[in-house]
């Protein structure tokens, strides 16, 4: 394993950070056991970084438990999140802090971000909350080790952020495919030539730079270079560039693991030629050119109070546009349970109450989207057929 030292703590992280939002799950529910072996070898390995959260379903429970019970707390360090919309009183951040110790199992957390940070306005209402006091507290009596936040905003806010408090880190969402996105790279660089780590979100955009790449993208991939996938590509590009501290993946398999050490142990600052920088460009513009939505399924969305599977929606639309419509539009029919009477999870249930677009870390106009979406994915004939089949069901 490699390791990046954090300027502000003297902490030798490790260079791949495992993400905890997708723990892998059999029917709907945290696989206890697949988790407990991926977190295990993860540490043997010489993972010493687990990102989690309060709005993660299950994860910190599940990752407290993992560690008390094979004495792993002490070889990590925790991250973890404050939800700030809870935050509507002082006494709600001691509130919710005593219950992610609990959660967790432990006296302190190594790295505590405030979640989701969009912007200065948000960090002034903090403020005035008494934040600053409070972090100031936590510091002092070593519940808190370092402050950071994670942040999903407009590039302009970022920079202020910045400026606005002396934190100890940042998290940002930073691939080969977001150079000039959110925090972007100039956001990264200001960072780290502040001395802050930065913690980097998305290496893989949800998984889109995984798998399912254009045809064009990956003969471009293919052709430089037929031994390495996809994923070695990404995470690569990543750890080519120094002010990148920890790269986080939210592994839940353990061919996933596997891979990402692989790489992880291979990569290193400046280990990328010009010729291989060129193969990006182009399948930067193969991806710009096939992907319609930049949807990265993190189901901040979700639950849609009408019940539209909007990430599942957006994949299968992306899919049509790279696979093939009919392939799409057949695992699109699964995705919104075309045919169920019961559960139609199609995107003409939604009434553009904008909920799901005031959640989203990708600032997608949502309610827009899925109509496109409608116009792509439900020709006639498909919805001549859910409507034949819901009624036969029906009769049943």
């Amino acid at each position: 394993m490699q390791f990046r030292t954090d300027p502000k703590s003297g902490n030798r992280l490790s260079v791949l950070g495992f993400g905890c939002m997708r723990f892998p799950r059999t029917l709907g529910m945290t696989d206890q056991a697949k988790t407990e072996q991926l977190i295990a070898k993860a540490v043997e390995a010489g993972i010493n970084y687990f990102d989690t959260a309060h709005i993660y379903p299950g994860s910190e429970e599940t990752l407290g438990s993992i560690l008390e019970k094979h004495g792993l707390r002490d070889r990590v360090f925790i991250a973890t999140k404050l939800p700030l919309m809870r935050c509507r009183a002082y006494e709600d951040f001691d509130v919710l802090l005593a219950g992610q110790l609990k959660k967790l199992r432990t006296d302190h957390i190594d790295y505590y971000l405030m979640h989701n940070l969009s912007d200065t306005a948000l960090w002034q209402r903090l403020c005035d909350l008494g934040v600053e006091r409070w972090i100031a507290e936590k510091k002092a009596e070593g519940t808190i080790r370092q402050l950071g936040f994670s942040f999903h905003g407009k590039a302009e806010e970022f920079l202020a952020l910045l400026d606005a408090y002396s934190w100890d880190f940042c998290q940002i969402q930073y691939n080969y495919m977001n150079i000039n996105y959110q925090a972007g790279r100039e956001g990264m660089l200001k960072a780290h030539g502040m001395g802050l780590p930065v913690i980097v979100m998305e290496p893989l955009l949800g998984g889109r730079l995984a798998a399912d790449l254009p045809p064009a993208a990956q003969n471009l991939f293919t052709q430089a270079d037929p031994s390495r996938t996809p994923v070695d590509w990404a995470l690569r590009w990543l750890w080519d560039q120094e002010a990148v501290t920890v790269v986080l993946s939210g592994m839940n398999e353990e061919a996933q693991l596997d891979e990402n050490l692989r790489i992880a142990d291979a990569s290193r600052q400046g280990m990328l030629s010009e010729a291989e920088h060129q193969v990006y460009d182009g399948v930067i513009d193969a991806l710009n050119d096939a992907y319609k939505v930049a949807c990265t399924g993190c189901n901040y969305c979700m639950p849609c109070p009408n019940n539209v599977n909007i990430p599942g929606s957006f994949t299968a639309y992306n899919m049509s546009y790279t696979v093939g419509r009919l392939s799409a539009i057949q695992l699109y029919a699964m995705g919104i349970s075309a045919f169920s009477p019961d559960n139609n999870y199609s995107p003409r249930q939604c009434v553009d109450c904008g909920l799901c677009e005031k959640k989203c870390p990708q600032h997608i106009a949502i309610p827009a989207e899925l109509k496109n979406v409608l116009k792509q994915m439900e020709p006639w004939w498909l919805r001549v057929a859910m409507g034949a089949m819901r009624l036969q069901r029906t009769k049943k």
